[in-house]
């Protein structure tokens, strides 16, 4: 089973307005609303694929129960520790020529409540894996991802993270399965990234301290994999015009799971990958399975 751990999820709010100016008042083109946070954006896309998956985290108020109910199907089981005070975010998308994002901080999450998400946690078993990815709520200590990953230790459990800076600095010491920056990201851990060398030795490195498989998504210029055996695998980006790129890498990072767990090949994962994160790219929203595959084709 494929869990995910989403510990700060949220509604975002995409609103489409034909032209942005500070001080008016707007009416909208287009209004829709979305089921978010990283590690929500991975299953539903994992959901798509007929990949079943455990959604773990935590939800509160009337916005997390919205989450919850929204999020549930045939492939997605939500678990999420239910907080007792506060409500789950909103986070506001604009898209008017450019992308504007207000993503705002989340309930408050206190020691108690990481008690009984740890309850949850307890049902993963040996042989699943876990997928560790988003922000934290607001005074949620540095190595949180961390100290999740040191309750799975005694198991044999893959774990997959995709987060920024000390989360991820702190994660590797687990000696993850797989991690995903992109970027962005790297540029943030290792400095200036200009050409597919710097890639190449910023991945090594992380490498290096524990990760076991390095994705790292580049946009427009697709992706690259530093694998396990020590392997560069590369691969384009697909043709179309990006429309939305909230939950592009999530996707991807979906993708690569659902394909490697299918017929554990890298290439094939990259490949999948690369066609979700590409197919939530040229959709207004998380892309659906028609998209995916249709992508993977023409790669």
């Amino acid at each position: 089973m494929i869990y995910t751990v989403t510990l700060n999820p949220a509604i975002d709010y995409c609103l489409q307005i034909e032209k942005l100016t500070v001080g008016q008042i707007h009416k909208t083109d287009r209004a829709e609303i979305h089921f978010g946070g990283k590690g929500i954006n991975v299953l539903q896309i994992l959901g798509e694929l007929q990949v079943p998956s455990v959604a773990l985290g935590f939800i509160a108020g009337f916005t997390g129960e919205a989450i919850e109910n929204g999020i549930k199907s045939e492939w997605v089981t939500p678990k999420f520790t239910r907080l007792s005070s506060g409500m789950s975010r909103i986070n506001v998308k604009l898209r008017s020529g450019e992308e504007t994002d207000i993503n705002c901080q989340g309930p408050k999450v206190t020691e108690a409540d990481f008690l009984r998400f740890y309850e949850n946690l307890e049902t993963v078993k040996s042989g699943d894996t876990v997928v560790l990815s988003g922000s934290v709520p607001k005074g949620t200590p540095s190595d949180i991802y961390g100290k999740i990953m040191a309750r799975l230790s005694n198991k044999d459990v893959k774990l997959i993270v995709d987060a920024e800076g000390e989360q991820l600095l702190n994660a590797l010491s687990y000696k993850p399965f797989l991690i995903k920056p992109n970027k962005q990201e790297l540029c943030g851990l290792i400095g200036a990234v200009t050409c597919d060398n710097d890639v190449i030795s910023g991945a090594k490195r992380l490498q290096k301290m524990g990760a076991e498989n390095v994705l790292v998504s580049l946009g427009s210029k697709g992706a690259l994999l530093l694998d396990q055996n020590g392997q560069i695998h590369r691969i384009p980006a697909a043709v179309g015009k990006a429309v939305n790129t909230v939950g592009a890498g999530d996707s991807m990072l979906a993708g690569f799971i659902a394909g490697y767990f299918e017929q554990k090949d890298f290439d094939y994962a990259l490949k999948l990958g690369t066609a979700a994160g590409s197919a939530t790219a040229f959709s207004v929203g998380l892309a659906d399975r028609k998209t995916i595959y249709r992508i993977f084709e023409e790669l």
